[in-house]
């Protein structure tokens, strides 16, 4: 991980006077949202009432900072939003990070929530043997670069069927021999008779910045990590 740049609050790091207008925080939605809640108050931050609302057609939300509003937009935009400049904050999971893997995102905090991994995962039938003896191998995933690093590393050739849902069907339709995907309690695998063969990497969420908005805005965006920083360390003192 890099190393973390050092930075000192501001009064309100957020002020419309900032040269640039209002910030950007990208978040994500789901479960992500709710687990994310406490840690935004703890830095400060109230965004608009409707804000956690799924059935909220708003899709970006004034907050109590009024140089600063939120974005809700699915994971993978998240990253896509920041490391395009369209949003100069977010929280996304490492998984994101691993797939997107932008040289426009700087990653310096790990939330610790969202806990979960990306992890191969089979038919229950299926021996890791026969697994680790293939020479090549159809992978159903929405994670295509990770899938075929994964097994690049371990000499398979993956043939990556990409989807965006419904990954556990794929094994028991011929779709696909394994799956690679986000799993969290294993239940759905399980009801879907999958077994986790193999755990790639462990996941949790991270706060992002944009590289380009850290340096023409480092007041800024320096005050909203020193201020997570210290969301998380009253959080975790607890």
């Amino acid at each position: 991980m890099e190393t973390l740049i050092t930075e000192s609050i501001p009064a309100d790091p957020s002020t419309p006077a900032e040269a640039g207008g209002a910030l950007i925080l990208a978040l994500p939605k789901g479960r992500i949202l709710k687990e994310l809640a406490p840690v935004l108050a703890r830095a400060g931050i109230v965004p608009a009432d409707d804000w956690e609302d799924e059935r909220s057609r708003r899709l970006r939300f004034e907050t109590n900072h009024p140089g600063l509003d939120v974005v809700r937009v699915r994971s993978f935009d998240v990253a896509t939003f920041v490391a395009h400049g369209a949003a100069q904050i977010g929280v996304c999971g490492a998984d994101v990070l691993m797939e997107f893997d932008d040289d426009q995102i700087y990653a310096p905090l790990d939330l610790g929530i969202g806990r979960c991994r990306v992890s191969v995962a089979a038919p229950q039938e299926m021996a890791e043997a026969e697994l680790g003896s293939a020479s090549r191998v159809t992978v159903a995933t929405k994670y295509p670069t990770i899938a075929h690093r994964h097994f690049a590393q371990k000499g398979i050739q993956a043939e990556v069927v990409q989807l965006n849902g419904a990954m556990e069907l794929a094994p028991a339709l011929g779709l696909a021999r394994v799956i690679v995907d986000l799993v969290q309690t294993g239940s759905t695998l399980k009801a879907n008779g999958l077994v986790e063969t193999e755990v790639i990497a462990n996941v949790t969420s991270r706060l992002i910045v944009n590289r380009t908005a850290l340096k023409t805005r480092p007041e800024a965006i320096t005050g909203w990590i020193a201020r997570f920083r210290a969301a998380l360390a009253e959080r975790d003192a607890r």
